[in-house]
């Protein structure tokens, strides 16, 4: 005959069993992010255990975005804030820090050498004074959103030790990943190298000098070209070959559709701000692909 359970025992399993559920049942940390390709980043690593908003709404301007009285109510819930560098950030990370100081702001980008972000005459022997500011989109290049993805793991573990190695693993899963990406953009762009492709707006400066392009950008920091500078990117485009201007859905298309027409050539969209950030590598190495003579 089986000897029954000692209460106890009988106890101690069903605190534990109790505790078990609390804690798969706990409310996921709510995190703030600001540009919508972190919100994938933050939920590859994050899972379950975080709720995810996002400052930049879908459309805005990252660079001068101003958030919503509604946002900034949310923001005093926050556990966490991951920055990522971008303009607006310079104004604001003080203000949400006052808003909640119990949240903890963690800068994803740390740990990344930045480039600078080049003006349309970077390539003549004269140099405006938008040659010395670092560019900010750091994000469209897979190695570095690696280091981002370590810094966005470390503030996770620190604010939820408990989960520490799901975030670990989640890590690794996503640097698969992101490894895998890159091989595959490495080899679309394998017998490319040196190319030139021109944009509005220079955001892909990182992709470009991930993968041995060159980006030619149209305007900086959101001031258009004068006529004069106008004119040398229509002449350099047709010097070079360049049949397509990429522009940003965030910002004007006057200057980019006048280049297109006088060359011949089209418009067509490059978006550094989707949500899908692999499958928007992807078909966009393939437009710049499509675009490199």
């Amino acid at each position: 005959m089986k000897k029954p359970i000692a209460p106890l025992l009988l106890a101690l399993i069903c605190l534990c069993v109790f505790f078990q559920a609390a804690n798969s049942s706990a409310a996921p940390i709510p995190v703030f992010v600001s540009i919508l390709p972190q919100k994938t980043f933050v939920e590859k690593i994050g899972g379950a255990f975080v709720s995810v908003s996002v400052m930049v709404l879908p459309g805005a301007n990252p660079h001068n975005y101003e958030p919503k009285p509604g946002q900034m109510i949310a923001l005093s819930k926050a556990g966490i804030y991951f920055a990522i560098g971008i303009g607006f950030e310079d104004v604001w990370l003080k203000r949400f820090g006052s808003t909640n100081p119990t949240m903890k702001i963690v800068h994803t980008e740390q740990g990344i050498d930045k480039i600078p972000m080049l003006s349309h005459d970077h390539q003549d022997s004269s140099h405006d004074e938008h040659d010395g500011i670092a560019d900010p989109h750091v994000w469209l290049s897979p190695p570095n959103v690696k280091i981002i993805a370590k810094n966005i793991s470390d503030g996770l573990s620190q604010a939820d030790p408990a989960h520490r190695a799901d975030y670990e693993e989640n890590l690794r899963k996503f640097e698969r990943e992101i490894d895998d990406l890159d091989a595959e953009l490495r080899k679309v762009f394998s017998d490319r190298k040196g190319a030139k492709f021109m944009v509005f707006h220079p955001a892909w400066g990182y992709f470009a000098h991930a993968y041995g392009l060159e980006q030619i950008p149209v305007e900086i920091e959101g001031k258009e070209p004068k006529p004069s500078k106008l004119k040398a990117l229509i002449e350099q485009a047709k010097r070079d070959g360049i049949r397509i201007v990429f522009v940003q859905p965030q910002f004007s298309t006057k200057s980019a559709e006048a280049i297109a027409k006088a060359i011949g050539g089209e418009v067509a969209v490059a978006d550094d701000l989707h949500p899908e950030w692999a499958n928007n590598l992807r078909e966009q190495a393939e437009k710049f692909k499509k675009a490199l003579r």
